[in-house]
């Protein structure tokens, strides 16, 4: 019996040290807001020369699995911290894991809201595995700065 209760202990420890050691490696949903209003304010400062630094290797926008990605009113990618391959396509019609037009959602919530939260599935930066992801966006101009995080 006292064999069972060590192994049931140490299956709880490891089981609580991996939740610990992912949420460290994760940003927060407050960081997430943080961060798109600081893009936010720094392109509506200095304009289109903060989507470089958006997209740049410097990841200067860039924390844990946190990341910027910018976007016009039609959909267009105009930044992105995670794959510079991205920017300068039109996005409206990319679909998520379900089958979800999440930019095109994106675009019309930006049309109707300052702010928004919004719920769809993409792949994490650190595990490369399709999770569900929440994205924060602010519709500021005419662009629509977007961080997520992502849940597991």
């Amino acid at each position: 019996m006292l064999k069972k209760l060590v192994v049931i202990a140490t299956t709880i420890t490891l089981c609580l040290t991996a939740a610990v050691s992912f949420a460290e490696d994760r940003a927060s949903k407050a960081d997430a807001e943080k961060m798109v209003k600081k893009a936010a304010k720094a392109i509506k400062d200095k304009g289109d020369a903060v989507y470089k630094d958006i997209t740049a290797p410097a990841k200067t926008y860039v924390d844990k699995d946190l990341y910027i990605v910018v976007y016009d009113m039609n959909g267009k990618c105009l930044a992105h911290g995670q794959n510079a391959k991205q920017v300068g396509r039109d996005l409206i019609g990319l679909k998520d894991a379900d089958g979800k037009e999440f930019v095109k959602e994106r675009v019309d919530l930006a049309k109707s809201k300052k702010t928004f939260w919004q719920d769809y599935k993409f792949t994490d930066p650190l595990t490369k595995q399709t999770l569900p992801k929440q994205m924060y966006c602010e519709q500021s101009g005419k662009v629509i700065v977007c961080g997520g995080v992502y849940k597991q």
